[in-house]
């Protein structure tokens, strides 16, 4: 079979755009592709080539090859499913070679590659696709570079989305100062805290003073503020003061009392406090004499031991003091005056009853911190490194801070000045003449 030549017109005259664009029409070769597709189309049933006008795809050419194959089959002759390469099957069409006419070259044209034509169906042409988007661009490597534009947009788009993009602070690791102090037990002392934190409920108190006919919180009140005044001036640890408290409202909490033995409950449950705490615990004389000899020092020892009896010698409890020492600690370098002022905002939340009853030991002194940084404006008021050792957020400790600070707002006016005259003397800095807390005093009003 012959070769299919390019028609060359002649050229038109102008003016006759429709002649002039049939010819382009007929000349114009679809991409270098017109040869695979007339050689495709002529190797079916070895018929006259079939001129297409446009190009040819994949899945066209297997719909062309299936159609002749059917038609084949019904005729009665198959067509072979191989295709054969294309210089070999032109060359025995045509037979021995003959030398062509050699004619001038218009333009040099890049040679057709000799390929097989492989028929795949549409699957394989997405997976091919798929893989050839996979593959990595080949090209020279370049370092991505931020610019400032860049970081602006990304910084305006996380602040309009809500993000908060400060970095996160740091945990501070106190301890690491006391390594060398055996005493500080470094080693145990996380442990120490979390087994604190799970028993502080054992040694709760919850509201007793409804099972109490002769004496209310009023009372209470009165006896802690009395028992400020003898640690006073006994000079006795902090520890001895709130492990007395802790005796005496667990005390009251298991067993009725009169209104006239009150005070000596108080009285007996600082002589156990001052024995368990001090290394030179007072006298019983001693006690006696404050009490103005109310009492004798045989009726403090009687009541001592049924307070221990009830209490079932019970005495190693985590009380807010507990708390405290290390929640001081945790704010790292505090300074004097927020030493006193968590202090007094503790003193005061346990002298009243609501405040023991409602919250634990551990969210007393972590809100006693919290108080004392709001009031002496100590930002950030509450830290992660606080977080972390306490084990509340800021929300937790809203509800009982505004209440301590609203003791502090109103100490100066109150009947109960013990704790007040204690902490407005210069060996305490004199932290209760301090002005309270203005966000909470905001936020109540």
């Amino acid at each position: 079979m012959e070769d299919v030549k390019a028609v060359v017109l002649p050229q038109q005259p102008r003016g006759n755009d429709k002649v002039k664009n049939e010819a382009q029409r007929r000349n114009r070769r679809v991409l270098g592709d017109i040869g695979n597709n007339l050689e495709a189309a002529h190797l079916v049933e070895g018929k006259p080539p079939v001129k297409i006008s446009r190009p040819m795809t994949r899945s066209f050419h297997a719909q062309l090859l299936a159609k002749a194959q059917a038609k084949a089959e019904k005729n009665g002759n198959p067509v072979l499913p191989v295709l054969e390469d294309r210089a070999a099957a032109l060359n025995r069409k045509r037979g021995p070679a003959k030398k062509a006419a050699v004619a001038p070259k218009k333009a040099i044209e890049k040679p057709i590659s000799e390929t097989l034509v492989v028929i795949s169906s549409d699957e394989e042409e997405e997976k091919d696709k798929q893989v050839n988007r996979c593959k990595p661009v080949e090209g020279p490597s370049r370092k991505e570079v931020k610019t400032l534009t860049s970081i602006l947009t990304a910084r305006s788009k996380a602040m309009a989305c809500g993000v908060d993009i400060k970095p996160k602070e740091k945990i501070v690791d106190f301890d690491s100062a006391d390594v060398s102090d055996e005493l500080a037990v470094v080693e145990y002392i996380d442990d120490l805290y979390q087994f604190y934190k799970l028993t502080e409920d054992d040694s709760r108190v919850h509201d007793y003073m409804e099972s109490q006919p002769d004496i209310n919180p009023k009372m209470r009140s009165i006896l802690i503020d009395w028992l400020v005044e003898v640690h006073r001036k006994f000079e006795l640890m902090p520890e001895t003061f709130y492990l007395t408290v802790n005796i005496i409202d667990r005390y009251l909490s298991m067993k009725i009392v009169s209104r006239r033995e009150l005070q000596l409950v108080g009285i007996s449950s600082m002589v156990i406090a001052s024995k368990y705490e001090e290394i030179w615990a007072p006298q019983v004389i001693d006690f006696v004499c404050l009490s103005d000899y109310a009492y004798t020092g045989d009726q403090i020892l009687l009541m001592e031991k049924a307070i221990l009896g009830k209490l079932e010698w019970y005495l190693t409890v985590p009380t807010p003091y507990v708390f405290l020492s290390r929640y001081i600690k945790a704010s790292v370098s505090p300074g004097e005056e927020v030493k006193n002022m968590v202090f007094f905002l503790a003193e005061l939340g346990i002298m009243h009853y609501p405040t023991t009853v409602r919250y634990s030991p551990s969210l007393i002194a972590a809100a006693a911190v919290y108080g004392a940084r709001c009031t002496l404006n100590k930002a950030p008021f509450w830290t992660e490194t606080l977080k972390h050792h306490t084990g509340y957020s800021e929300e937790q400790l809203r509800d009982c801070a505004k209440l301590l600070v609203g003791f502090h707002l109103n100490a100066a006016e109150s009947n109960l000045q013990a704790v007040y005259r204690k902490f407005s003397k210069p060996e305490h800095v004199a932290v209760a003449r301090i002005p309270p807390a203005k966000s909470f005093l905001s936020s109540s009003s």
